[in-house]
């Protein structure tokens, strides 16, 4: 998208790339840290975690997660010292929300709120910010860039979620799943694969034709579909979809991003 707007910088880009790799391990390992100590891996349907399989402990977990939090730190420091300072009030944002998403008193993971707020950080920062370090401007193109990698983000999230939706109600985290339930869940996440089928057209719009490529991205995605939709699929059996789901993520941005470049 930035490339496509106006001027590109292979280092931003890298340091761009460092930033989301070690914000995405943080809230990894942060995750693995808080939901071990609170018991709610106790019967975690999905894959094995450090803290509560006991294969790590829990101070060296967290250790990790500030770790990798401060790699991010160091490279975003860079990015809004050659670009914006209020660029560090983003990134201290985007770390309290990776850390409070299951930690604190009041993890917000645990109130329904976890799509929103992986919307917002894997989808229109992640994608915005990026291009804005790039080219000190607003891009259309960009907005909705973020609106479609935000709805494959939300849908992977969404799939997790399902999956767990029997072991959470039990353990009392009260994700969005387990607020709407397995059907309407399920529903959400088609919605969610349908607005990133139109964040395509819309990326076109507002920068170049050649970005409705990305709708081939629906070859991956209607995989996920059918894992989630098929309401034999429970627990252990939906651990497919956040396979496909990811594949489709990745798929839609190289669709759409890579015909931009060469535009």
């Amino acid at each position: 998208m930035a490339a496509y707007a106006d001027g590109f910088s292979w280092w931003k880009t890298l340091l761009c790339f460092v930033v989301s790799l070690a914000l995405q391990v943080g809230v990894n390992y942060a995750n693995d840290y808080s939901d071990g100590i609170r018991g709610t891996d106790d019967e975690r349907v999905g894959p094995l975690r450090l803290t509560g399989s006991g294969l790590a402990r829990p101070s060296a977990v967290k250790a990790a997660a500030f770790a990798s939090f401060g790699v991010a730190g160091v490279a975003g420091l860079v990015l809004a010292a050659t670009t914006a300072w209020w660029i560090v009030l983003v990134g201290v944002l985007c770390v309290l929300a990776a850390w409070f998403y299951t930690g604190g008193k009041r993890p917000y993971g645990y109130r329904g709120l976890g799509e929103v707020m992986v919307f917002v950080f894997f989808g229109l920062v992640a994608v915005v910010g990026t291009t804005y370090v790039q080219t000190e401007t607003w891009e259309w193109g960009a907005l909705w860039g973020g609106v479609g990698v935000g709805a494959l983000a939300c849908a992977l999230l969404v799939a997790n979620n399902l999956r767990d939706i029997p072991g959470d109600t039990e353990s009392g985290k009260i994700t969005l799943a387990v607020r709407l339930g397995d059907h309407a869940t399920r529903e959400l996440y088609l919605v969610l694969v349908a607005v990133a089928l139109i964040a395509v057209g819309c990326v076109a719009l507002a920068t170049s034709w050649l970005a409705l490529v990305g709708v081939l991205f629906l070859v991956v995605a209607a995989q996920g579909v059918q894992t989630v939709m098929s309401f034999r699929n429970v627990g252990p059996a939906l651990i497919p979809a956040l396979k496909q789901t990811g594949q489709a993520e990745l798929l839609w941005a190289i669709l759409v991003g890579v015909p931009l470049f060469f535009a």
